[in-house]
């Protein structure tokens, strides 16, 4: 399975048009059937005026037949491309592999958070996602991943995790406990020198992201 990761920065004070465009005429459009949705989100804190939105393929065959069909869809081209594209100034994309592929939340109501990571070059994100995956057990006591990839392109050797909280009081008192925890902290002290940086971003579900 590929998954996409597109991020839209759009103009300020017009990402609620987007967020409307995106959950009406959009999603009318596509429904799943070029792609499916798997979570869409707009940025809360961190880099603002951002939609965040993850899509799944069967492979890049797949993404490819099916973007191409998309973009030859009258609807799309005629409806929804030009409420859209004024207010966008920048897109980016993640093509990434799953280590762990989304799961939903067991409850709704949630705030998100998105983590990428920069490895070191030369085989340390291996090593990073080995611990991390032996130490997960150990992290999930406290609150549970939602889903884990490895970037495919876009960007070299990096790592995204997505978790999901009720709230953010929540997530601080997580990631406190978890700092806690003696096979967290053995985490943090291999992985800690395998990465050149580490990003967070907060994220708050759109009316019709799959994952609330």
């Amino acid at each position: 399975m590929l998954y996409e990761l597109r991020t839209y920065t759009v103009k300020p004070g017009t990402l609620g048009e987007v967020v409307k465009a995106a959950s009406t005429v959009s999603r009318d459009i596509r429904k799943d059937d070029y792609g499916k949705l798997e979570g869409y989100w707009t940025t809360e804190i961190g880099p603002l005026n951002q939609v965040m939105h993850l899509w799944s393929y069967k492979d890049f065959d797949e993404r490819s037949r099916l973007r191409g069909r998309l973009a030859k869809n009258p609807r799309w081209t005629g409806e929804y491309v030009p409420l859209i594209r004024p207010l966008l100034q920048r897109q980016d994309i993640r093509l990434l592999n799953a280590v762990k592929p989304p799961v939903a939340p067991a409850s709704t109501g949630n705030i998100y958070e998105f983590r990428n990571y920069r490895a070191r070059p030369g085989g340390a994100i291996k090593l990073w996602l080995e611990a991390l995956m032996e130490a997960l057990p150990a992290r999930e006591k406290y609150s549970k991943i939602v889903g884990l990839w490895q970037t495919e392109a876009g960007q070299p050797n990096e790592v995204c995790h997505i978790w999901a909280y009720p709230s953010l009081n929540a997530r601080v008192e997580a990631r406190a406990n978890a700092l806690k925890d003696p096979a967290w902290q053995e985490f943090l002290a291999k992985g800690g020198p395998l990465l050149d940086e580490m990003h967070s971003t907060i994220m708050l579900p759109a009316p019709h992201s799959p994952l609330q």
